[in-house]
């Protein structure tokens, strides 16, 4: 017989669990490991819970909007690999799909994860808990991975502590809590769950290999990231925008807007519509962040180092990112073809310009290899894949940056 949460917590009769069939053989195919018995159990008679009003243990399902269980690990495995590369070597802890990897089964409502740790045996009954604790938790330290040498059930009845007998609890309690099981209130109409269906790559492997590795120039950006069928530049002129500003610009740039428009990158860095003639004009954008700049050098000027074009070697803004950071040249020198780009971070001191290009330095950012403070890290996880980051949204007329 497996004992579970059922035999030492009372169902909720204002909002009760409501179980939904499991295929634990495709369940489990799809993860590559075998469940405990306890933990099928438990969805078995209930379904996805919340026990003790405070943590939910998901089943094996789908509610359109809502959840999915393969989503939800995914997500969740993902959140704590990156959060694990804060421990030193040795001591971090790996994550499933790793072999011997953290494989979650819960979460509190203060965004405690709750895993069993696969490598303690090869029989999943006797996976014991991990929990990466969120915040404080008296007995943690300033660890927040806490290891149980507890089962399920067994950290289960720890946080009810009524059904804890010994005087000296195994680790951190997350308790006391009410010994209660009720259906999440969101999980209305959950369904089975279906693993995801196979989707077909976007690049075979060669051109895979020139996206992401061998690649350059804008054919690799191209294939990296495709460009919209009609890039918006606007109703001017490049020659328009040149007299406007008084000088020309890069080639490699005006290249690049040629072939996406004005439009945002991976949903963070904003490249401004170049050849508006109505407002938001280009050089309203240029002139709004200098003056901005010269201002914060004013009172900081140790923070801000940078000169603002049209002073020779100037900073000169031509795209900024949704957290309030820029992206621009320094105007050294007559030859527009030889500007260094400099970014200039909000958050963060000023850095030496930027090796490459535009070209190039677009390449490295999308495919993870561009580490510089203030820009935003699209990589952070070993299992993130670059093709699935690596975006641009165009815009229109209607678009004010």
């Amino acid at each position: 017989m497996i004992l579970g949460p059922g035999d030492f917590a009372t169902v909720d009769p204002g909002c009760p669990p409501s179980p939904v069939p499991v295929d634990w053989g495709v369940v489990e195919a799809w993860l590559g490991v075998r469940l405990p018995r306890e933990y099928k159990a438990l969805a078995e008679r209930y379904g996805s819970v919340e026990f003790g009003e405070f943590l939910t243990i998901p089943a094996p399902c789908v509610q359109d909007g809502v959840f999915d269980y393969g989503d939800w690990l995914g997500r969740t495995h993902r959140e704590a690999r990156i959060a694990a590369q804060a421990v030193a070597d040795g001591e971090r802890p790996l994550v499933h799909p790793a072999p011997g990897g953290l494989l979650a089964w819960g979460v509190s409502h203060g965004d405690d994860i709750l895993f069993w740790d696969t490598s303690v045996s090869d029989d999943p009954d006797a996976w014991t808990v991990v929990v990466h604790h969120c915040g404080a938790v008296p007995g943690s330290g300033l660890r927040p991975w806490h290891a149980y040498d507890l089962t399920m059930t067994g950290y289960l009845r720890h946080t009810v502590r009524d059904g804890w007998e010994t005087p000296d609890p195994p680790g951190p309690l997350m308790g006391p809590l009410p010994g209660t099981l009720a259906r999440p209130e969101d999980l209305t109409s959950a369904r089975p769950w279906p693993p995801p269906t196979p989707v077909p790559p976007r690049l075979s492997g060669a051109e895979r290999r020139l996206a992401l590795e061998t690649g350059t120039g804008l054919d690799a950006l191209r294939l990296l990231c495709p460009p919209p069928p009609r890039p918006y530049l606007g109703d001017g002129t490049w020659e328009g925008l040149f007299t406007e500003l008084g000088t020309r610009l890069p080639g490699e740039y005006v290249r690049v807007m040629e072939v996406y428009g004005a439009g945002i990158w991976s949903d963070w860095l904003r490249f401004h519509t170049p050849l508006r003639t109505g407002e938001p004009r280009f050089a309203t954008h240029v002139h709004e962040t200098l003056d901005a700049y010269r201002s914060l050098k004013k009172h900081h000027p140790e923070y801000h180092p940078l000169t603002c074009w049209p002073e020779p070697g100037g900073f000169l803004p031509f795209a900024n990112s949704i957290d309030g950071d820029y992206l621009g040249w320094l105007t050294e020198g007559a030859d527009p073809d030889a500007w260094p780009l400099v970014f200039w971070p909000r958050h963060a001191d000023q850095e030496p310009p930027l090796e490459g290009g535009l070209v190039d330095t677009l390449l490295a950012w999308l495919r993870g290899r561009l580490v510089t403070p203030g820009l935003c890290v699209l990589i952070e996880d070993e299992y993130d894949d670059p093709l699935d980051s690596a975006e641009f949204e165009s815009w229109d007329d209607r678009a004010h940056w």
